[in-house]
């Protein structure tokens, strides 16, 4: 089949930026900070649930349904048009005959309405570092500041297996390449790299629809494999050649699909998903990409617009244990169908958080940390059925499970393990106060628990002590551990029912909002910026400084001279025990 030629029109302006993270990062080490990308997707709740219908993706029947808008031209920006002018300077100044190819990513998210950062050009006829090499010699031609060079070495060991060199054009990362071919022996996984045609280049892409490419010197895109544009427009996942024998050859391609399944409206082919749950192919791809890209992926995921969809493909794909492997020697063990758990739990939370509405993330004008609740609420619902499993570390110290796959699975922050955990733990507590303010429970077990011989708490504070000492603990994510706990408590047989019984959900929204409702009518809201009525030098020892401050919760009007007298009176009845024994 010939190729399909999709002609440039003349620029009508310039494209504005979508406010979202690109759905596939470059595969080169570009390690840009994800707040400083061009068109870093910045979350809003009311934004993201308003979207959301059901589960946030639709049934694959649904997904099949729809169709991809997908332009007809690219359109490019005037910095684009700069960078390919300059190009195209290069190739005719020094005759070089050379057609610049933008290859991959930037060409299926230009034809998608989306701008794109990851400017890769194939090259048909020399290596990237000649190249760059002749545009430095034509800066210097012309009286400009010639430009490093860097060169990104071949790694097969980490599928990498061509030579890549980068150097800013124009103040933009730009990555060269040439086009190439590759064989690989039956008995090795290294291929035979030479340098190919356009054609056999796209053919040895991950995805078709990541197998077009735009030629910079006719102004025209390129659908080499026949097939790129029509999967695009179907929202199809495929891989140009067999997907087994692909994702074999090369386990870096199948990560492909994970950045692919950010998108929404894509579904993954059935062959794609049976390749992708071969056992040897789960084995290449958990030893050959680096954990710490694997983590980046997911990250985005639960940053997207529909992370539970995400989280559902890998499940279906068989990948659960390879995203989110775990470590040797649990204890309990993990129990069967605990992939189809965590999702549903992630699932029911993502259905309960929408119910609710924006508050449940609400951080008044701090958007970073309005999108680190979000996405930490989704990692503590994932893991919520392993949060009581437990390993021993080097040093024979247990660790809870989740912490060991933030850390150590994904190669995320220490901090949001210890958030992840401490979620957990607050949402234990909160199942206890849910159960003390929604009903007439006997309060005096629990006011046992909080007083000892020299604190007595009025009857009718100890509600307010309890929840304050939570919050104060759990500080900003506090409606987040609430959402946890009442998804998780009373324990739902299977998370799934949750999603299944509208009813059921209904009610778990009623119980949260009333308490959360209990709370702020407690006054208790970012009750850790409380100030104590007493210094430091007021109060020796730790055990004074919790006196004092259940005492201030208990008496949330108290002065400082009414605390200083309750402490005269706590010292002296301090002192009368003392003598006495």
């Amino acid at each position: 089949m010939p190729p399909r030629l999709l002609h440039l029109l003349p620029r009508g302006g310039l494209l504005p930026p979508l406010r979202r993270r690109s759905p596939a990062p470059s595969p080169l080490l570009r390690r840009i900070p994800l707040d400083k990308r061009p068109g870093a997707f910045i979350f809003s709740p009311v934004r993201a649930f308003s979207e959301h219908s059901g589960m946030a993706a639709g049934s694959p029947e649904q997904q099949q349904k729809r169709s991809v808008v997908v332009r007809e031209t690219v359109e490019l920006t005037e910095k684009e048009d700069q960078i390919f002018r300059r190009l195209l300077e290069v190739v005719r100044h020094f005759g070089l005959g050379t057609q610049l190819r933008v290859a991959g990513g930037w060409v299926r998210d230009k034809l998608l309405g989306k701008d794109s950062a990851d400017i890769d050009i194939a090259l048909d006829n020399m290596m990237g570092q000649n190249f760059c090499e002749k545009v430095n010699e034509y800066l210097e031609s012309i009286g400009e500041k010639q430009k490093g060079i860097g060169v990104i070495q071949c790694n097969p060991d980490q599928s990498k297996h061509l030579e890549t060199a980068r150097m800013l054009i124009l103040d933009v990362w730009i990555d060269f390449v040439n086009l190439r071919s590759e064989t690989y022996a039956e008995n090795s996984r290294i291929p035979t790299m030479e340098v190919g045609t356009a054609k056999e280049d796209a053919y040895r892409r991950d995805l078709t629809i990541n197998s077009l490419f735009f030629n910079i010197n006719n102004n025209s895109v390129e659908d080499l494999t026949g097939r790129g544009i029509e999967d695009l427009k179907k929202g199809l996942i495929v891989t140009p050649l067999p997907a087994k024998a692909t994702f074999l050859d090369d386990p870096l391609r199948a990560n492909a699909c994970l950045s692919q399944l950010l998108d929404s409206t894509f579904t993954l082919a059935e062959d794609l998903k049976e390749a992708a749950s071969d056992e040897r192919v789960k084995s290449e791809l958990g030893n050959k990409i680096s954990r710490e890209r694997i983590g980046h992926e997911i990250d985005l995921m639960m940053s997207d617009k529909h992370p539970v969809k995400a989280m559902c493909d890998i499940r279906d794909l068989g990948l659960f244990y390879v995203v989110f492997s775990f470590p040797e020697n649990s204890n309990p063990s993990v129990f069967d169908k605990c992939d189809q758990q965590c999702v549903s739990h992630i699932e029911a939370a993502w259905n309960l958080a929408y119910s609710i509405g924006s508050p449940v993330f609400s951080s008044g004008s701090d958007p970073k940390l309005q999108d680190e609740k979000r996405s930490l609420c989704l990692y503590s619902a994932l893991f919520t059925p392993v949060r009581n499993m437990f390993y021993l570390d080097k040093k024979s110290k247990k660790v809870p499970v989740s912490s060991y796959i933030i850390k150590n699975s994904l190669k995320l922050k220490a901090s949001d393990a210890e958030t992840v955990v401490n979620i957990h733990a607050a949402s234990e507590k909160f199942a206890e106060l849910v159960l003390l303010l929604e009903s007439n429970v006997d309060v005096g077990i629990l006011k046992k628990k909080l007083e000892d011989e020299y604190l007595e708490i009025p009857t009718d504070s100890v509600k307010r002590v309890f929840a304050g000492l939570i919050l104060r603990e759990i500080k900003d994510f506090w409606r987040v551990a609430l959402l946890i706990s009442v998804l998780s408590y009373p324990e739902a047989e299977n998370a799934a029912d949750i999603l299944n019984k509208q009813d059921e959900l209904h009610l778990r929204k009623e119980k949260y909002t009333r308490v959360e409702r209990a709370i702020t009518d407690l006054d208790l809201d970012r009750v850790w910026k409380l100030k104590p009525v007493l210094d430091g030098k007021s109060i020796m020892g730790v055990m004074q400084q919790q006196r004092a401050l259940k005492w201030q919760l208990a008496h949330p009007n108290g002065t400082m001279d009414e605390c200083i007298e309750w402490m005269k009176q706590l010292q002296s009845k301090r002192q009368k025990v003392e003598t006495s024994t």
